[in-house]
């Protein structure tokens, strides 16, 4: 078997499997709507803030609750050690 057939039988195995979690994504979509209302529920009794998008540093996983000084905690000029840290801006408000 040729190297082009084997990568178009790979690229086809993978498309397939794509189409197939479409698929099922679409199926179930309608099922979580319940498990939606539970947490929207939890979250009101337990008074939680903000979503935690990153878990690195703290300075990017609650950006509202930042300042700016945060991310340079270590040294003035240091490097961002932290990949998030390229993703994620500094709140309007903090900014000079």
């Amino acid at each position: 078997m040729k190297r082009s057939n084997t990568f178009f039988v790979c690229l086809l195995v993978l498309l397939t499997g794509f189409i197939a979690s479409l698929v099922d994504v679409a199926i179930e979509s309608g099922q979580g709507f319940p498990q939606a209302v539970a947490s929207a529920d939890l979250v009101s009794r337990l008074g939680l803030t903000d979503l935690a998008l990153f878990t690195e540093a703290r300075y990017t996983r609650h950006p509202s609750q930042t300042d700016i000084h945060s991310a340079f905690q270590d040294h003035p000029v240091a490097l961002e050690h932290f990949p998030t840290g390229s993703l994620l801006q500094p709140p309007i408000d903090s900014l000079p």
